[in-house]
């Protein structure tokens, strides 16, 4: 039953650009679905170790820088006598650059943050992205500060001599957008469900028991920061390729706390939740901006957040699929069996 519904989804979700025209909307899906993959990314640390990383938009900005710089070429100056030349790489290999320079950064904080938890370990993250938001805003040399990087290529697929696709348009940007966040899905789900996702969860409910059994806590916690921090950094690639122009407004702060929300409305410590969060917090700013100014759609944003959280403490898919066992399966027992003999 489970992948029959799923089955029906995807094709759903590909399903979409033939029957939507508008592009508008397009575009708000695009968006929102680079954000759900951000919100999968934070999900593995939150929800499956729980790990708080209030600075998790730094891997997303690092992708994002990465996969730019090498997509468009640089001069760097190191002494008054040698410049070191970067020659432009294809896009796809930018794209893999960046998701390995945000896993090598998750790397390098995993194992540095892990020796301290609770507020530390948020404390640490958030002077990172911090720091890397400064490197980006000064670094004038290599990230043009405030002044952004722009005319970032955006993906192509080329058969050389046969055939070329330049992805300029909405349509093969959704596509990938899609294709990415099912590939990220896969992963996710395919982890918390392998040896290592029980020892995270295992990390989750009680470090100390799962360290007596013999989990190795600060093994398991670095691979789940750099699976995240690949992932995150994947959406930023996205993202540089899609909008083409990246600045360091990309390390606001903001941006994380969207992720977190994203996550913990839908339900942290499941696959589908920040699926859900994140398509209903990306496409709901952008139906508010229709009939309400940007204070009033702040006001309702937070509101419709508070009534869930407050309602529905869990999340979103966690409540949902609570009451749709209660509804359609039946007791253990059987219906027809009184309830003294179940």
């Amino acid at each position: 039953m489970k992948h029959a519904v799923t089955a029906v989804w995807v094709v759903f979700l590909f399903s979409i650009p033939l029957w939507m025209t508008d592009l508008y909307i397009l575009h708000i899906l695009i968006s929102a679905g680079i954000f759900t993959v951000a919100a999968m990314s934070l999900n593995l640390l939150l929800g499956y170790t729980g790990q708080l990383s209030l600075g998790h938009v730094a891997f997303f900005g690092i992708g994002a820088y990465t996969s730019a710089l090498v997509s468009l070429g640089f001069d760097l100056e190191l002494t008054d006598t040698y410049t070191f030349v970067f020659a432009p790489w294809p896009v796809w290999t930018a794209f893999m650059a960046g998701i390995a320079a945000a896993g090598l950064f998750g790397w390098l904080i995993g194992k540095i943050a892990f020796r301290v938890r609770g507020a530390y370990f948020v404390i640490v993250t958030i002077s990172f992205a911090e720091v890397v938001r400064l490197i980006s805003l000064n670094w004038l040399d290599l990230t043009e500060g405030p002044m952004a990087l722009n005319n970032i290529p955006p993906f192509s697929v080329a058969v050389p001599g046969l055939w070329e696709q330049t992805f300029y348009q909405k349509l093969p940007n959704y596509y990938l957008m899609l294709v990415v966040a099912i590939v990220c899905y896969v992963i996710v789900r395919r982890l918390v469900r392998s040896r290592a996702g029980r020892a995270m969860i295992g990390l989750r409910e009680n470090e100390a028991l799962a360290s007596s059994v013999g989990v190795d806590v600060t093994r398991y916690l670095v691979l789940a920061t750099v699976i995240s921090a690949a992932m995150a950094g994947a959406a930023g690639g996205l993202y540089t390729h899609y909008i083409r122009i990246v600045d360091p407004d990309i390390f606001l702060f903001i941006y994380t706390v969207t992720m977190v929300i994203m996550v913990v409305t839908g339900g942290k410590g499941t696959t589908a939740g920040p699926v859900v969060g994140g398509l209903i917090f990306g496409i709901l700013p952008e139906v508010l901006r229709e009939f309400a100014s940007p204070e009033v759609q702040w006001v309702i944003y937070g509101v419709f957040m508070i009534v869930i959280v407050f309602f529905l403490p869990q999340g979103i898919v966690p409540a949902v699929t609570s009451w749709w066992k209660a509804r359609f399966t039946a007791p253990e027992g059987g219906p027809g069996v009184p309830e003294e003999a179940r």
